[in-house]
Protein backbone atom coordinates (compact mmCIF):
# COMPACT_ATOMS: atom_id res chain seq x y z
CA UNK A 1 0.00 0.00 0.00
CA UNK A 2 2.77 2.39 1.01
CA UNK A 3 4.13 1.48 -2.28
CA UNK A 4 1.16 2.46 -4.39
CA UNK A 5 0.82 5.74 -2.55
CA UNK A 6 4.41 7.02 -3.24
CA UNK A 7 4.50 5.54 -6.88
CA UNK A 8 1.19 8.30 -7.34
CA UNK A 9 3.30 11.20 -5.39
CA UNK A 10 5.88 10.94 -7.71
CA UNK A 11 3.90 10.65 -11.23
CA UNK A 12 1.97 13.76 -9.61
CA UNK A 13 4.90 15.62 -9.18
CA UNK A 14 6.95 14.82 -12.31
CA UNK A 15 3.15 15.79 -14.36
CA UNK A 16 3.09 19.23 -12.87
CA UNK A 17 6.87 19.89 -13.45
CA UNK A 18 6.74 18.54 -17.24
CA UNK A 19 2.93 20.66 -17.55
CA UNK A 20 4.82 23.95 -15.95
CA UNK A 21 7.53 23.60 -19.00
CA UNK A 22 5.06 22.67 -21.62
CA UNK A 23 2.22 25.10 -21.08
CA UNK A 24 4.43 27.85 -19.13
CA UNK A 25 3.40 31.62 -20.20
CA UNK A 26 5.56 33.70 -18.77
CA UNK A 27 6.69 36.58 -20.88
CA UNK A 28 10.49 35.52 -20.83
CA UNK A 29 9.57 32.56 -23.71
CA UNK A 30 10.41 34.66 -27.04
CA UNK A 31 7.65 33.59 -30.02
CA UNK A 32 10.25 32.69 -33.14
CA UNK A 33 9.65 35.16 -35.88
CA UNK A 34 8.46 34.65 -39.51
CA UNK A 35 10.34 35.78 -42.51
CA UNK A 36 9.02 39.06 -43.58
CA UNK A 37 9.75 40.43 -46.42
CA UNK A 38 11.94 43.80 -46.34
CA UNK A 39 9.85 46.88 -47.23
CA UNK A 40 12.76 48.29 -48.16
CA UNK A 41 12.65 46.44 -51.62
CA UNK A 42 13.44 49.17 -54.67
CA UNK A 43 12.62 47.51 -57.14
CA UNK A 44 9.93 44.60 -58.42
CA UNK A 45 9.59 42.49 -61.06
CA UNK A 46 7.79 39.65 -63.13
CA UNK A 47 9.23 36.26 -62.87
CA UNK A 48 8.57 35.32 -66.63
CA UNK A 49 9.72 39.01 -67.55
CA UNK A 50 12.40 40.11 -66.05
CA UNK A 51 12.20 42.57 -68.38
CA UNK A 52 9.71 44.76 -66.17
CA UNK A 53 11.06 46.85 -63.22
CA UNK A 54 8.18 48.72 -61.15
CA UNK A 55 9.19 50.84 -58.22
CA UNK A 56 5.84 48.95 -55.95
CA UNK A 57 3.98 45.82 -56.17
CA UNK A 58 1.57 45.30 -58.36
CA UNK A 59 0.92 42.72 -61.95
CA UNK A 60 3.01 42.19 -64.64
CA UNK A 61 1.72 44.17 -67.78
CA UNK A 62 2.51 41.34 -70.09
CA UNK A 63 1.36 37.95 -67.97
CA UNK A 64 -0.57 39.56 -65.27
CA UNK A 65 1.12 37.93 -62.60
CA UNK A 66 2.31 38.51 -59.42
CA UNK A 67 5.74 40.87 -59.31
CA UNK A 68 7.95 40.05 -57.03
CA UNK A 69 11.08 41.52 -55.44
CA UNK A 70 13.77 42.00 -57.85
CA UNK A 71 17.07 41.25 -57.23
CA UNK A 72 19.70 44.52 -56.47
CA UNK A 73 22.52 43.27 -57.15
CA UNK A 74 22.25 45.15 -59.96
CA UNK A 75 21.65 48.25 -58.27
CA UNK A 76 24.03 51.50 -59.23
CA UNK A 77 24.43 50.22 -62.81
CA UNK A 78 23.30 52.01 -65.96
CA UNK A 79 19.98 51.11 -67.78
CA UNK A 80 21.41 47.87 -69.71
CA UNK A 81 24.41 47.04 -67.31
CA UNK A 82 24.26 43.92 -65.79
CA UNK A 83 26.43 42.19 -62.94
CA UNK A 84 27.10 38.49 -62.88
CA UNK A 85 28.28 36.29 -60.32
CA UNK A 86 32.29 35.31 -60.05
CA UNK A 87 31.50 32.15 -59.33
CA UNK A 88 29.09 32.03 -63.07
CA UNK A 89 32.26 33.96 -64.31
CA UNK A 90 34.74 30.60 -63.76
CA UNK A 91 31.81 28.11 -64.43
CA UNK A 92 31.45 29.47 -67.83
CA UNK A 93 35.17 30.09 -68.70
CA UNK A 94 34.43 33.65 -69.71
CA UNK A 95 37.82 35.69 -70.66
CA UNK A 96 37.90 39.56 -71.38
CA UNK A 97 40.96 41.33 -73.43
CA UNK A 98 41.57 45.56 -72.98
CA UNK A 99 41.35 45.89 -76.91
CA UNK A 100 44.37 48.21 -78.55
CA UNK A 101 45.34 49.01 -81.95
CA UNK A 102 46.19 46.49 -84.74
CA UNK A 103 49.40 45.18 -83.25
CA UNK A 104 47.74 41.45 -82.34
CA UNK A 105 46.33 40.93 -85.85
CA UNK A 106 47.68 39.11 -88.59
CA UNK A 107 47.32 40.23 -92.07
CA UNK A 108 47.69 36.74 -93.50
CA UNK A 109 45.07 36.02 -96.02
CA UNK A 110 43.48 32.34 -96.73
CA UNK A 111 41.88 31.68 -100.15
CA UNK A 112 40.97 27.88 -101.27
CA UNK A 113 40.80 27.09 -104.57
CA UNK A 114 41.06 24.12 -107.86
CA UNK A 115 43.86 23.86 -110.42
CA UNK A 116 41.98 24.51 -113.78
CA UNK A 117 42.90 24.38 -117.67
CA UNK A 118 44.57 27.36 -118.94
CA UNK A 119 41.95 28.25 -121.45
CA UNK A 120 44.75 30.27 -123.72
CA UNK A 121 46.24 26.66 -124.43
CA UNK A 122 43.53 25.27 -125.26
CA UNK A 123 43.75 24.91 -129.08
CA UNK A 124 41.03 22.34 -131.75
CA UNK A 125 42.74 19.86 -134.53
CA UNK A 126 40.27 20.40 -137.71
CA UNK A 127 40.04 18.31 -140.82
CA UNK A 128 41.16 20.13 -143.38
CA UNK A 129 38.98 18.28 -146.37
CA UNK A 130 36.04 16.71 -146.59
CA UNK A 131 35.51 12.87 -146.28
CA UNK A 132 35.04 9.88 -143.95
CA UNK A 133 37.06 9.27 -141.53
CA UNK A 134 38.33 5.61 -142.53
CA UNK A 135 41.05 5.33 -138.82
CA UNK A 136 41.13 7.37 -136.01
CA UNK A 137 44.56 7.06 -134.06
CA UNK A 138 43.45 9.42 -131.16
CA UNK A 139 40.60 7.41 -129.18
CA UNK A 140 40.08 8.33 -125.85
CA UNK A 141 40.23 11.79 -123.74
CA UNK A 142 43.24 12.45 -121.82
CA UNK A 143 45.75 10.99 -124.33
CA UNK A 144 48.81 12.61 -125.20
CA UNK A 145 49.18 14.29 -129.11
CA UNK A 146 52.53 15.04 -129.69
CA UNK A 147 52.59 17.90 -133.15
CA UNK A 148 53.26 15.84 -136.41
CA UNK A 149 51.75 12.86 -135.25
CA UNK A 150 49.17 11.43 -137.46
CA UNK A 151 45.95 11.70 -135.77
CA UNK A 152 43.65 10.35 -138.81
CA UNK A 153 43.38 8.37 -142.08
CA UNK A 154 40.35 10.18 -144.18
CA UNK A 155 39.09 8.70 -147.69
CA UNK A 156 37.83 11.75 -149.92
CA UNK A 157 36.37 11.67 -152.87
CA UNK A 158 37.56 15.45 -153.74
CA UNK A 159 40.82 14.41 -153.27
CA UNK A 160 40.66 11.38 -155.33
CA UNK A 161 39.48 13.75 -158.59
CA UNK A 162 42.43 16.42 -157.76
CA UNK A 163 44.87 14.37 -157.74
CA UNK A 164 43.87 13.31 -161.41
CA UNK A 165 44.32 16.98 -161.89
CA UNK A 166 47.49 17.54 -160.57
CA UNK A 167 49.07 14.39 -162.55
CA UNK A 168 47.90 16.43 -165.77
CA UNK A 169 49.38 19.81 -164.37
CA UNK A 170 52.28 18.13 -163.90
CA UNK A 171 52.69 16.56 -167.58
CA UNK A 172 52.15 20.41 -168.70
CA UNK A 173 54.59 22.55 -166.35
CA UNK A 174 57.27 23.20 -168.87
CA UNK A 175 54.69 24.37 -170.98
CA UNK A 176 52.16 26.26 -168.42
CA UNK A 177 53.69 26.42 -164.99
CA UNK A 178 51.51 28.63 -163.23
CA UNK A 179 48.51 26.34 -163.80
CA UNK A 180 50.91 23.53 -162.52
CA UNK A 181 51.58 25.80 -159.22
CA UNK A 182 48.05 26.76 -158.50
CA UNK A 183 47.04 22.87 -158.57
CA UNK A 184 50.15 21.90 -156.74
CA UNK A 185 48.84 24.97 -154.00
CA UNK A 186 45.48 23.73 -153.97
CA UNK A 187 46.96 20.76 -151.68
CA UNK A 188 48.85 22.64 -149.75
CA UNK A 189 45.80 24.62 -148.40
CA UNK A 190 44.03 20.85 -148.13
CA UNK A 191 47.44 20.40 -145.74
CA UNK A 192 48.89 17.99 -147.87
CA UNK A 193 52.42 17.28 -147.76
CA UNK A 194 55.40 18.26 -150.58
CA UNK A 195 56.47 14.43 -150.50
CA UNK A 196 53.28 12.51 -150.61
CA UNK A 197 53.02 15.23 -153.37
CA UNK A 198 56.29 14.06 -155.16
CA UNK A 199 54.93 10.57 -155.24
CA UNK A 200 51.97 11.12 -156.84
CA UNK A 201 53.32 12.87 -159.72
CA UNK A 202 56.15 10.31 -159.73
CA UNK A 203 53.97 7.35 -160.08
CA UNK A 204 50.99 8.64 -161.36
CA UNK A 205 49.08 6.44 -159.15
CA UNK A 206 46.42 7.88 -156.66
CA UNK A 207 45.98 7.85 -153.21
CA UNK A 208 42.55 6.89 -151.61
CA UNK A 209 42.89 7.43 -148.12
CA UNK A 210 44.94 10.94 -146.97
CA UNK A 211 46.43 10.85 -143.30
CA UNK A 212 46.11 13.54 -141.22
CA UNK A 213 48.34 14.76 -138.95
CA UNK A 214 48.27 17.14 -135.89
CA UNK A 215 49.35 20.98 -135.82
CA UNK A 216 48.63 21.39 -132.43
CA UNK A 217 50.25 19.55 -128.75
CA UNK A 218 48.89 18.58 -125.82
CA UNK A 219 46.21 16.32 -123.83
CA UNK A 220 42.90 15.35 -125.57
CA UNK A 221 40.13 16.87 -123.87
CA UNK A 222 37.59 16.18 -125.93
CA UNK A 223 36.86 14.08 -128.68
CA UNK A 224 34.04 15.11 -131.37
CA UNK A 225 34.37 12.30 -134.21
CA UNK A 226 34.34 8.79 -134.22
CA UNK A 227 35.63 5.85 -137.20
CA UNK A 228 33.13 6.07 -139.93
CA UNK A 229 31.92 9.56 -139.09
CA UNK A 230 31.35 11.98 -142.45
CA UNK A 231 33.62 14.73 -142.06
CA UNK A 232 33.58 18.60 -143.39
CA UNK A 233 36.28 21.01 -144.44
CA UNK A 234 37.04 22.85 -140.78
CA UNK A 235 35.16 20.36 -138.34
CA UNK A 236 37.06 20.12 -135.39
CA UNK A 237 38.30 16.12 -134.66
CA UNK A 238 39.40 16.56 -131.08
CA UNK A 239 40.60 19.46 -128.76
CA UNK A 240 43.97 19.69 -126.67
CA UNK A 241 44.88 21.77 -123.88
CA UNK A 242 48.65 22.21 -123.13
CA UNK A 243 49.41 21.43 -119.55
CA UNK A 244 52.48 23.24 -119.62
CA UNK A 245 50.85 26.09 -117.44
CA UNK A 246 47.78 25.97 -116.15
CA UNK A 247 45.55 27.98 -113.97
CA UNK A 248 44.73 28.20 -110.01
CA UNK A 249 41.16 29.74 -109.47
CA UNK A 250 40.16 31.04 -105.80
CA UNK A 251 37.32 32.09 -104.70
CA UNK A 252 37.09 35.33 -102.23
CA UNK A 253 34.49 36.82 -100.61
CA UNK A 254 33.23 40.43 -100.41
CA UNK A 255 35.32 41.20 -97.31
CA UNK A 256 38.51 39.74 -98.78
CA UNK A 257 38.50 41.56 -102.12
CA UNK A 258 39.87 45.43 -100.94
CA UNK A 259 43.20 43.12 -99.91
CA UNK A 260 43.77 41.27 -103.39
CA UNK A 261 45.14 43.92 -106.48
CA UNK A 262 46.60 42.32 -109.55
CA UNK A 263 50.43 40.98 -109.70
CA UNK A 264 50.18 40.49 -105.92
CA UNK A 265 52.36 37.56 -105.12
CA UNK A 266 51.01 34.10 -104.00
CA UNK A 267 52.22 31.18 -102.33
CA UNK A 268 50.22 28.10 -103.58
CA UNK A 269 50.12 24.56 -101.74
CA UNK A 270 48.32 21.60 -103.23
CA UNK A 271 47.26 18.19 -100.78
CA UNK A 272 49.40 16.29 -103.38
CA UNK A 273 52.69 17.65 -102.39
CA UNK A 274 52.11 19.40 -98.77
CA UNK A 275 56.01 20.13 -98.65
CA UNK A 276 55.98 21.93 -102.12
CA UNK A 277 55.76 25.82 -102.68
CA UNK A 278 54.39 27.19 -105.69
CA UNK A 279 55.11 30.87 -106.35
CA UNK A 280 53.08 32.83 -109.19
CA UNK A 281 51.17 36.35 -109.29
CA UNK A 282 47.49 37.11 -109.57
CA UNK A 283 46.83 38.10 -113.02
CA UNK A 284 43.17 38.02 -113.26
CA UNK A 285 40.24 39.54 -110.71
CA UNK A 286 36.56 38.48 -112.04
CA UNK A 287 34.79 42.32 -112.45
CA UNK A 288 31.17 40.27 -111.72
CA UNK A 289 30.27 39.05 -108.17
CA UNK A 290 28.70 35.14 -108.30
CA UNK A 291 25.32 36.18 -106.34
CA UNK A 292 25.12 32.64 -106.09
CA UNK A 293 28.46 31.86 -103.58
CA UNK A 294 29.00 36.01 -103.27
CA UNK A 295 32.50 35.38 -104.25
CA UNK A 296 34.70 36.76 -107.11
CA UNK A 297 37.37 34.41 -109.10
CA UNK A 298 40.56 35.11 -108.28
CA UNK A 299 42.90 33.83 -110.70
CA UNK A 300 46.89 33.37 -111.04
CA UNK A 301 49.32 31.48 -114.11
CA UNK A 302 51.72 28.53 -112.66
CA UNK A 303 54.34 26.81 -114.57
CA UNK A 304 54.11 23.40 -114.95
CA UNK A 305 56.61 21.82 -116.78
CA UNK A 306 56.10 18.69 -115.62
CA UNK A 307 52.60 18.65 -115.07
CA UNK A 308 52.50 17.65 -111.61
CA UNK A 309 49.74 19.95 -110.91
CA UNK A 310 46.44 17.89 -112.51
CA UNK A 311 43.17 20.15 -113.53
CA UNK A 312 40.95 20.10 -110.24
CA UNK A 313 43.49 19.49 -108.03
CA UNK A 314 42.15 21.52 -104.18
CA UNK A 315 44.90 24.02 -103.34
CA UNK A 316 45.45 26.81 -101.18
CA UNK A 317 47.19 30.38 -100.95
CA UNK A 318 48.33 32.38 -97.80
CA UNK A 319 49.12 36.20 -98.68
CA UNK A 320 49.71 39.33 -97.05
CA UNK A 321 46.79 41.61 -96.90
CA UNK A 322 47.62 45.24 -96.84
CA UNK A 323 48.85 46.39 -93.71
CA UNK A 324 46.38 48.62 -91.70
CA UNK A 325 47.22 51.94 -90.06
CA UNK A 326 48.38 51.75 -86.77
CA UNK A 327 45.18 53.37 -85.28
CA UNK A 328 43.13 50.62 -86.16
CA UNK A 329 41.34 48.70 -83.48
CA UNK A 330 41.18 44.96 -83.73
CA UNK A 331 39.25 42.21 -81.91
CA UNK A 332 39.33 38.85 -81.85
CA UNK A 333 36.57 36.79 -83.38
CA UNK A 334 35.28 34.95 -81.02
CA UNK A 335 34.35 38.13 -79.19
CA UNK A 336 31.66 38.97 -82.14
CA UNK A 337 27.77 38.24 -82.23
CA UNK A 338 26.10 38.33 -85.56
CA UNK A 339 22.34 38.96 -85.65
CA UNK A 340 21.09 39.56 -88.82
CA UNK A 341 23.04 43.04 -90.03
CA UNK A 342 24.10 43.86 -86.66
CA UNK A 343 27.95 42.91 -84.99
CA UNK A 344 27.93 43.02 -81.25
CA UNK A 345 30.69 42.86 -78.56
CA UNK A 346 30.70 43.07 -74.58
CA UNK A 347 32.14 45.00 -73.02
CA UNK A 348 33.40 45.53 -69.56
CA UNK A 349 32.65 48.73 -68.43
CA UNK A 350 34.30 49.00 -64.65
CA UNK A 351 37.85 46.63 -64.56
CA UNK A 352 36.84 45.87 -60.91
CA UNK A 353 33.90 44.70 -60.62
CA UNK A 354 31.84 41.92 -62.79
CA UNK A 355 29.50 44.53 -65.05
CA UNK A 356 29.04 43.77 -68.44
CA UNK A 357 27.15 46.03 -71.17
CA UNK A 358 26.15 44.96 -75.03
CA UNK A 359 27.81 47.26 -77.15
CA UNK A 360 26.79 47.57 -81.28
CA UNK A 361 29.98 47.89 -83.42
CA UNK A 362 30.48 48.27 -86.82
CA UNK A 363 33.13 45.83 -88.46
CA UNK A 364 35.88 46.27 -91.30
CA UNK A 365 38.12 43.97 -92.86
CA UNK A 366 38.67 40.66 -91.29
CA UNK A 367 42.42 39.33 -91.27
CA UNK A 368 42.92 35.68 -89.97
CA UNK A 369 41.13 35.72 -86.80
CA UNK A 370 40.35 39.53 -86.13
CA UNK A 371 38.01 41.73 -87.39
CA UNK A 372 38.92 45.37 -87.71
CA UNK A 373 36.60 47.52 -86.24
CA UNK A 374 35.51 50.51 -87.39
CA UNK A 375 33.04 52.21 -84.76
CA UNK A 376 31.72 51.41 -81.31
CA UNK A 377 34.85 50.77 -79.30
CA UNK A 378 38.42 52.74 -78.13
CA UNK A 379 41.47 51.81 -77.48
CA UNK A 380 41.74 50.55 -73.84
CA UNK A 381 38.05 48.67 -73.55
CA UNK A 382 37.97 45.41 -71.86
CA UNK A 383 35.59 43.11 -73.91
CA UNK A 384 34.60 39.59 -73.67
CA UNK A 385 36.66 37.38 -76.17
CA UNK A 386 35.47 33.80 -74.47
CA UNK A 387 32.06 32.68 -73.31
CA UNK A 388 30.19 35.61 -75.05
CA UNK A 389 27.02 33.31 -75.74
CA UNK A 390 27.29 32.45 -71.73
CA UNK A 391 27.25 36.57 -70.96
CA UNK A 392 24.48 37.17 -73.64
CA UNK A 393 22.25 34.32 -71.94
CA UNK A 394 22.85 36.37 -68.85
CA UNK A 395 21.64 39.62 -70.59
CA UNK A 396 18.60 38.04 -71.54
CA UNK A 397 17.35 36.81 -68.42
CA UNK A 398 18.50 39.91 -67.02
CA UNK A 399 16.28 41.45 -69.06
CA UNK A 400 19.10 43.45 -70.73
CA UNK A 401 19.70 44.44 -74.54
CA UNK A 402 21.34 41.37 -76.22
CA UNK A 403 21.44 39.51 -79.18
CA UNK A 404 17.39 38.94 -79.30
CA UNK A 405 16.45 42.00 -77.04
CA UNK A 406 17.69 45.68 -78.42
CA UNK A 407 16.71 47.24 -75.34
CA UNK A 408 13.90 47.87 -72.82
CA UNK A 409 13.23 51.41 -73.68
CA UNK A 410 13.88 52.97 -70.53
CA UNK A 411 17.32 53.90 -72.34
CA UNK A 412 14.76 56.46 -74.54
CA UNK A 413 16.03 59.67 -73.12
CA UNK A 414 19.71 59.28 -73.59
CA UNK A 415 19.57 58.24 -77.22
CA UNK A 416 17.05 60.95 -78.21
CA UNK A 417 18.34 63.65 -80.72
CA UNK A 418 18.50 66.93 -78.95
CA UNK A 419 17.46 70.22 -81.71
CA UNK A 420 16.20 73.58 -80.83
CA UNK A 421 12.51 74.27 -82.02
CA UNK A 422 11.02 77.79 -82.36
CA UNK A 423 8.16 79.24 -79.86
CA UNK A 424 6.35 78.93 -83.19
CA UNK A 425 6.25 75.80 -84.24
CA UNK A 426 6.21 74.09 -80.56
CA UNK A 427 2.67 76.25 -79.92
CA UNK A 428 1.77 74.50 -83.65
CA UNK A 429 2.59 71.05 -82.29
CA UNK A 430 0.68 71.30 -79.48
CA UNK A 431 -2.30 71.98 -81.81
CA UNK A 432 -1.43 69.30 -83.74
CA UNK A 433 -1.68 66.65 -80.41
CA UNK A 434 -5.31 66.32 -80.19
CA UNK A 435 -5.70 64.51 -83.58
CA UNK A 436 -2.37 62.67 -82.66
CA UNK A 437 -4.26 61.30 -79.67
CA UNK A 438 -7.51 60.64 -81.87
CA UNK A 439 -5.34 58.49 -84.27
CA UNK A 440 -3.89 56.54 -80.99
CA UNK A 441 -7.43 56.07 -79.62
CA UNK A 442 -8.26 55.01 -82.85
CA UNK A 443 -5.63 51.90 -82.73
CA UNK A 444 -6.72 51.14 -78.98
CA UNK A 445 -9.94 50.31 -80.45
CA UNK A 446 -8.59 48.38 -83.27
CA UNK A 447 -10.76 50.32 -85.58
CA UNK A 448 -9.11 50.30 -89.27
CA UNK A 449 -11.28 52.61 -90.74
CA UNK A 450 -11.77 55.45 -88.08
CA UNK A 451 -7.86 55.02 -88.36
CA UNK A 452 -7.63 55.67 -91.55
CA UNK A 453 -10.42 58.95 -90.79
CA UNK A 454 -7.83 59.79 -87.47
CA UNK A 455 -4.31 59.54 -89.83
CA UNK A 456 -5.76 61.55 -92.43
CA UNK A 457 -6.77 64.24 -90.02
CA UNK A 458 -3.59 64.15 -88.33
CA UNK A 459 -1.40 64.30 -91.78
CA UNK A 460 -3.47 67.49 -92.83
CA UNK A 461 -2.57 69.15 -89.37
CA UNK A 462 1.27 67.91 -89.53
CA UNK A 463 1.63 69.85 -92.99
CA UNK A 464 1.08 72.65 -91.02
CA UNK A 465 4.34 72.27 -89.00
CA UNK A 466 6.30 72.84 -92.29
CA UNK A 467 7.80 76.12 -92.17
CA UNK A 468 10.78 77.49 -93.87
CA UNK A 469 14.01 77.80 -91.67
CA UNK A 470 13.89 74.45 -89.83
CA UNK A 471 16.76 72.29 -88.88
CA UNK A 472 17.25 69.35 -91.14
CA UNK A 473 16.76 66.83 -88.88
CA UNK A 474 13.19 67.67 -87.66
CA UNK A 475 12.39 68.40 -91.59
CA UNK A 476 13.76 64.57 -91.96
CA UNK A 477 11.46 63.54 -89.09
CA UNK A 478 8.27 65.47 -90.59
CA UNK A 479 9.08 63.90 -94.02
CA UNK A 480 9.27 60.55 -92.50
CA UNK A 481 5.79 61.48 -90.36
CA UNK A 482 3.92 62.38 -93.08
CA UNK A 483 5.17 59.59 -94.97
CA UNK A 484 4.18 56.92 -92.34
CA UNK A 485 0.49 58.84 -91.88
CA UNK A 486 -0.10 58.80 -95.43
CA UNK A 487 0.56 55.12 -95.70
CA UNK A 488 -1.71 54.33 -92.50
CA UNK A 489 -4.72 56.33 -94.06
CA UNK A 490 -3.71 54.15 -97.40
CA UNK A 491 -4.01 51.11 -95.97
CA UNK A 492 -7.18 48.94 -94.57
CA UNK A 493 -5.33 46.42 -92.96
CA UNK A 494 -5.39 47.17 -89.06
CA UNK A 495 -1.80 45.00 -89.28
CA UNK A 496 0.01 47.32 -91.85
CA UNK A 497 -1.04 50.18 -90.19
CA UNK A 498 0.07 49.22 -86.88
CA UNK A 499 3.45 48.74 -88.43
CA UNK A 500 3.50 52.27 -89.95
CA UNK A 501 2.47 53.75 -86.53
CA UNK A 502 5.74 52.20 -84.88
CA UNK A 503 7.84 53.93 -87.12
CA UNK A 504 5.50 56.98 -86.87
CA UNK A 505 6.14 57.15 -83.14
CA UNK A 506 9.64 56.54 -83.80
CA UNK A 507 10.25 59.88 -86.00
CA UNK A 508 6.76 61.81 -84.33
CA UNK A 509 7.97 61.50 -80.11
CA UNK A 510 11.66 62.94 -80.42
CA UNK A 511 9.73 66.51 -81.68
CA UNK A 512 7.86 66.42 -78.92
CA UNK A 513 10.26 65.56 -76.55
CA UNK A 514 12.21 68.70 -77.40
CA UNK A 515 9.50 70.70 -77.30
CA UNK A 516 9.23 73.04 -74.25
CA UNK A 517 6.03 74.24 -74.77
CA UNK A 518 3.99 70.54 -73.38
CA UNK A 519 0.85 71.62 -71.28
CA UNK A 520 -0.55 69.46 -69.57
CA UNK A 521 1.95 66.15 -68.98
CA UNK A 522 2.60 63.41 -71.46
CA UNK A 523 4.33 60.07 -70.66
CA UNK A 524 5.99 57.96 -73.62
CA UNK A 525 4.90 54.73 -73.05
CA UNK A 526 6.31 51.16 -73.98
CA UNK A 527 4.72 47.97 -75.31
CA UNK A 528 7.93 44.91 -75.18
CA UNK A 529 5.78 42.36 -77.12
CA UNK A 530 5.27 44.81 -80.03
CA UNK A 531 7.24 44.69 -83.45
CA UNK A 532 8.40 41.32 -83.04
CA UNK A 533 9.03 42.00 -79.71
CA UNK A 534 11.47 44.34 -80.01
CA UNK A 535 9.25 46.90 -78.77
CA UNK A 536 7.45 50.43 -79.67
CA UNK A 537 6.49 53.57 -78.28
CA UNK A 538 3.51 55.83 -78.12
CA UNK A 539 2.70 58.81 -76.33
CA UNK A 540 -0.35 59.42 -74.36
CA UNK A 541 -2.24 62.00 -72.36
CA UNK A 542 -2.78 59.63 -69.86
CA UNK A 543 -0.43 57.52 -67.49
CA UNK A 544 -2.91 54.74 -67.79
CA UNK A 545 -1.61 51.82 -70.23
CA UNK A 546 -3.78 51.47 -73.23
CA UNK A 547 -1.71 49.72 -75.71
CA UNK A 548 -2.24 50.86 -79.46
CA UNK A 549 -0.56 47.77 -80.79
CA UNK A 550 -2.58 45.02 -79.70
CA UNK A 551 -5.83 46.73 -78.34
CA UNK A 552 -8.26 44.49 -75.91
CA UNK A 553 -6.04 41.37 -76.80
CA UNK A 554 -3.51 43.11 -74.26
CA UNK A 555 -4.92 46.25 -74.02
CA UNK A 556 -2.51 46.68 -70.70
CA UNK A 557 0.70 45.87 -72.32
CA UNK A 558 3.22 48.48 -71.57
CA UNK A 559 4.66 50.59 -68.99
CA UNK A 560 5.30 54.63 -68.77
CA UNK A 561 8.73 55.13 -69.63
CA UNK A 562 9.13 59.34 -69.92
CA UNK A 563 6.77 62.04 -68.55
CA UNK A 564 7.03 65.18 -70.89
CA UNK A 565 5.84 68.30 -70.10
CA UNK A 566 5.48 71.15 -67.08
Amino acid sequence: MKKIVAFSLTTLVLGLALGYLLFNTSEEVKEVPMHEHSEDTALWTCSMHPQILRNEPGDCPICGMDLIPAQQENAGLAVNQFRMTERAIALADIQTTVVGNSGEATSELKLSGTIAINDDQVATQPAHFDGRVERLMVTSVGQQVRRGQQVATIYSPELVAAQQELVTAAKLKNKQPKLYKAVRNKFKNWMISDALLDEIETTGNTVTRFPIYAHVAGVVRELMVSEGAHIMDGNPIFKVANLNTIWAEFDAYEHQINQLKMGQDLEITTNAYPDQRFNAKISYIDPVLNTATRTVTVRATLTNPQEVLKPGMFIETKLMGSTSEASTITVPASAVLWTGDRSLVYVKPKSDQSVFEMREVTLGTKSGDYYEVLNGLSPGTEIVTNGTFTVDAAAQLSGKKSMMHQGTGSELQETAPNFQLSEAFQKNLNAVLPSYFALKDAFVASDAQEVQKASETFREDIEVLKVDGMQTEVQKLLATVLEQAAKISNSSALAEQRENFISLNVHFTPLVQNSTAIKPYLFVQRCPMANNSQGAIWLSNSDEIKNPYYGEAMLTCGSTIDTLGD
